[in-house]
């Protein structure tokens, strides 16, 4: 939303002439000049206070036409995590088993009431939910490889074989004891030049690549787990670290092809058009009756659309490349705007090897 409150835009301007960090994420600006947008602590030379428009969220800063930044990079730092978030994130990493008290903490210099904000803006859950969630993952890896319940509570920080199963139960579906093929969907969050997305995987591969404000994601998180049957919990494989590296490379303009398991269940039709993306090349687009034409389909084009709509998997299957047939930008749950600059994006590398 463009804001239009004349003290608002006051506190916000000298926000950014003060490079503010405490507003980071509170505002981004509009350059009219350049066409581009950036956040408070930006170091580039300051536009006037006439040249410049505020919007709550970097989606309207881009819906209106402005580019992101390339100096202070707004959709990237808005969003990545604090250094005190990153601090604990790092420590959970090092030990995915570590149980972190709120004392600890403190005693790390780590506010819990800045991680509850975080996590809770960001995952829609606690940080002690998060942690929970981490140990169970590596619990399951841990008895799928024949290890002992009993031995994996304790080692996993609980004092108990019983609390230890409760919560197994809780977030897998099934007890550790009987059951150790629980199929889980493991979801990573990191941030991107057109904001931050969230990356899901199987063991079979990535199910599920979304910028995190996309319409109706919660609706697309349902349908996966009914469809494979699993639960959805925070954590890391394979699968997301490559997708992440890979997505990252997309983005710096050296990587053109993707190479990461993918496991996107459907219906036989979906797949078919799901595929007929995957073949439309880089820095090109194509249009729903080609798409139609391809799959053998020339009369269902309405129908070749509503299955790029239940694409799940942005980019890397990528929907973005399909435009109308008059060649005008089609809906795009990411945004027409994000649809613009991947295309973009993608015109400005395609002739350099990737």
């Amino acid at each position: 939303m463009r804001i239009v409150d004349e003290e608002q835009i006051d506190r916000f301007y000298q926000a950014l002439l003060d490079r503010s960090p405490e507003y980071v994420g509170s505002f981004f600006v509009g350059v009219k000049t350049t066409s581009v947008f950036c956040i408070a602590t930006c170091r580039a030379r300051k536009p006037k206070r006439e040249n410049v428009e505020f919007y709550t969220g970097f989606k309207d800063a881009l819906d209106a036409g402005y580019r992101p930044c390339k100096i202070c990079r707004p959709t990237e730092n808005a969003h990545s995590a604090p250094p005190q978030v990153e601090q604990a994130l790092q420590l959970l990493r090092q030990n995915p088993k570590q149980k972190l008290s709120d004392f600890q903490l403190r005693q790390l210099g780590i506010s819990p009431e800045v991680l509850r904000r975080w996590f809770g803006q960001h995952y829609g859950l606690t940080f002690q939910a998060f942690q929970r969630m981490l140990r169970i993952n590596t619990a399951l890896e841990e008895l799928k490889t024949g290890k002992r319940a009993l031995e994996t509570a304790y080692e996993s920080g609980y004092e108990s074989l019983s609390g230890f199963a409760y919560t197994y139960k809780k977030l897998t579906g099934a007890s550790p004891m009987h059951n150790t093929d629980s199929a889980v969907i493991l979801i990573h969050r990191f941030t991107t030049p057109l904001g931050p997305m969230f990356v899901c995987a199987s063991e079979q591969g990535v199910c599920l690549l979304e910028f995190v404000d996309r319409r109706m994601l919660e609706t697309e998180f349902q349908d996966l787990q009914r469809r494979l049957q699993a639960r959805i919990i925070a954590g890391e494989n394979q699968h997301t670290r490559q997708a992440e590296q890979e997505i990252s490379e997309y983005f710096a303009g050296t990587r053109q092809t993707f190479s990461v398991a993918i496991h996107a269940p459907g219906t036989a039709f979906q797949q078919a058009v799901w595929q007929a993306l995957l073949n439309v090349p880089y820095g090109t687009t194509a249009s729903y009756q080609a798409q139609a034409n391809v799959i053998g389909k020339p009369q269902a084009v309405r129908a070749v659309a509503s299955a790029n709509g239940c694409n799940r998997i942005a980019i890397i299957i990528p929907c973005h490349r399909i435009i109308g047939k008059d060649g005008s930008l089609t809906g795009y749950a990411g945004g027409l705007e994000r649809k613009r600059w991947l295309i973009a994006h993608e015109l400005e590398h395609a002739s350099q090897p990737g």
